[in-house]
């Protein structure tokens, strides 16, 4: 296994990329993680007071040593690998990922006034508002965590009819000592380029997660 052909790449991108694109020449940046297992290049945009936002992971498999990224099918409900055979494709998939996620900025600042009050509304006509959206659901509950008698955590996923955009819906149950059962439901929608980012994000951070212990 080597790691020339990534140096390589990493190189030859810090050389290129502030050329494809006037936007992205003013607060486009990109970090390596060369320690990791599938080593990654992570990119960003970075405004003054503003924290950076991630817009596209590239990963590299040095067994193989080819460059990929993660996309989510939401078909097959299941994530996809790109390979990106030569430094041109890769330099395309990250500029089509740059203007993707600039017209998923210009939508959300648009509707930016709706979801403020949207967000300052209380509990209950958030959940009012939730019950209005169409949503199909693709998935029966599935568990994610249980322990019997203690707490059950179970999601399931969706798309909202009118936009096309995924739903995952959390259910937390939690049994008190006096055998009563507290419900809990949260309900997190998302576009189809959110969930390729969310899912390389996930992905490249696994081995940093710890087991779900409900006494700690």
């Amino acid at each position: 296994m080597s790691l020339e052909w990534f140096d390589r790449v990493c190189s030859e991108l810090e050389d290129s990329l502030d050329s494809i694109c006037d936007k992205y020449d003013e607060n486009g940046g990109m970090s390596i993680e060369r320690g990791a297992k599938h080593p990654r290049i992570e990119f960003f945009i970075e405004n003054e007071g503003v924290e950076r936002e991630y817009f596209c992971t590239l990963f590299f498999d040095p067994h193989n040593e080819e460059f990929y990224i993660e996309s989510f099918e939401p078909d097959i409900g299941q994530a996809s690998k790109v390979v990106l055979a030569d430094i041109e494709d890769i330099i395309d998939a990250v500029h089509e990922s740059f203007h993707m996620y600039l017209d998923d900025d210009s939508v959300e600042e648009v509707f930016v006034d709706e979801e403020q009050e949207f967000y300052d509304s209380d509990e209950d006509e958030v959940a009012e508002l939730f019950e209005e959206i169409d949503v199909e659901w693709e998935t029966p509950e599935v568990t994610a965590y249980f322990q019997e008698n203690e707490v059950e955590v179970t999601y399931q996923f969706g798309i909202v009819q009118e936009t096309g955009d995924g739903v995952l819906k959390r259910i937390n149950r939690i049994w008190t000592d006096d055998e009563e059962m507290l419900k809990d439901e949260t309900n997190f929608i998302f576009s189809k380029e959110e969930a390729s980012t969310i899912i390389a994000m996930i992905a490249s951070h696994m081995d940093s997660l710890s087991t779900m212990d409900y006494h700690n």
